[in-house]
């Protein structure tokens, strides 16, 4: 897989603090009601945090459609690979609202495709937007209007990277076979395999429980909190774990920070992704505000002993992605963005980002080498708490990780 804008390095700064993210200005009967809605669909709380949140600052902004706002939000069900036509009417039913003008879903579980196509046959003037999709790249092109994910090129490189520069002599994958399924983690951990052997790192992979099957988030949670201290008596303190499940990443913090071992990052980094039920500290007062939150998680991690083993992104990719495809969506809709035009995209995330340094292109599918237009792969710098930023955005990924080919 080739790299298009490799090198592309975006300074993102928040353009504008208050303006056109005011809600309606109220008149002698009452606030104004919302000219258009947008619907927002998310996780919940135990699945995908983090999107909720950014739903929640939508709703902040621009107020929620059952009080004359602009923003629907619906949660999907935590077992959702066994309600997917659930899901699927859950979103087709948003198209039923004749002031819809666009549908947001992060992340875009299966099923979204179909919903989406489902929509497109009611309403063709409803914009599609998919975070971080689970189903296969060209079905999701086909489908919606814009679709992001993390860098998962790109990151299978440097979160390996990344790893050896905080010491890491293992490298170990935590996941089950419905993620591996997918091409968007599946080439991940082949290209994590490549690069840790490339670098110098033993690979190792785990498997854990699917929180969508039988057990559930509780079980698959207990199995992580009773394995971690096995997995670190058999690959030693200077061992780098990574899971591709939210669920996981809270019980794997906190026996990390217990019995050793290093961690670069999430799946889908942020300081909320994890640490804070891992470190047992309350950030209500911090809500919202990423720099503060960030610099609490980072005073609890070094309290811990963890000072410089521990890496998170400094804002919240999920927060992100929800909250700045809903601003873009927005943008677009009142003629302030364009269509399909990526420094738009960016400079939406940027509301939200403010100062950060992002690397980004477009997903170009390695069989044919057709560079998607309306598919896009980002990542941040990593921070390491304790230490700072690592220049994650500045390596040069080699070429040949683009051009490795998914094996299911």
């Amino acid at each position: 897989m080739k790299r298009i804008l490799k090198g592309l390095s975006l300074a993102l700064v928040l353009v504008v603090a208050f303006a056109g993210c005011q809600k309606q200005a109220p008149d002698a009967e009452g606030p104004a009601k919302a000219a258009y809605h947008i619907g927002v669909v998310t996780g919940t709380v135990s699945q995908s945090e983090d999107d909720l949140r950014g739903a929640e600052e939508l709703i902040k902004r621009y107020g929620k459609v059952a009080d004359g706002g602009m923003i629907q939000h619906i949660t999907y069900p935590d077992n959702f690979m066994d309600q997917q036509e659930t899901v699927i009417s859950q979103i087709v039913a948003l198209a039923d609202d004749p002031l819809m003008k666009a549908i947001v879903m992060n992340q875009a579980i299966p099923g979204a495709a179909e919903a989406f196509k489902r929509v497109r046959e009611k309403r063709s003037d409803i914009l599609l937007l998919a975070g971080e999709p689970h189903e296969d790249p060209l079905v999701i092109q086909e489908a919606a209007d814009l679709a992001v994910n993390s860098d998962f090129i790109s990151r299978g490189y440097t979160i390996i990277w990344a790893a050896k520069e905080l010491g890491a002599k293992t490298f170990v994958h935590i996941s089950f076979p419905r993620h591996m399924s997918y091409e968007t983690l599946g080439l991940r951990r082949q290209i994590m395999e490549a690069a840790a052997a490339d670098l110098g790192l033993k690979f190792a992979f785990e498997t854990a429980p699917d929180p969508t099957s039988d057990v559930g988030v509780p079980g698959a949670q207990q199995f992580i909190l009773e394995n971690v201290p096995r997995w670190i008596e058999k690959y030693g303190k200077d061992t780098a774990f990574f899971c591709t499940n939210d669920a996981h990443t809270e019980p794997l913090l906190k026996q990390l920070l217990a019995y050793g071992g290093l961690f670069v990052e999430a799946d889908l980094p942020s300081p909320l992704m994890g640490y804070p039920g891992a470190l047992g500290i309350d950030l209500t007062a911090e809500a919202g505000n990423f720099p503060a939150i960030l610099k609490k998680v980072e005073q609890a991690v070094i309290d811990k002993g963890g000072s410089g083993r521990f890496g998170t992104w400094a804002f919240s990719y999920g927060f992100t992605v929800t909250a700045g495809l809903g601003e873009y969506a927005k943008n677009v809709i009142e003629g302030k963005a364009e269509k399909g035009k990526l420094s738009d995209v960016y400079v939406a995330f940027g509301e939200f980002t403010p100062g950060a340094t992002w690397n980004g292109g477009y997903y170009i599918d390695a069989n044919t080498g057709v560079r998607a237009k309306n598919h896009i792969l980002v990542f941040m710098d990593t921070y390491v708490l304790g230490k700072g930023f690592l220049p994650t955005t500045k390596q040069v990924v080699p070429e040949k990780y683009y051009s490795i080919k998914f094996q299911k």
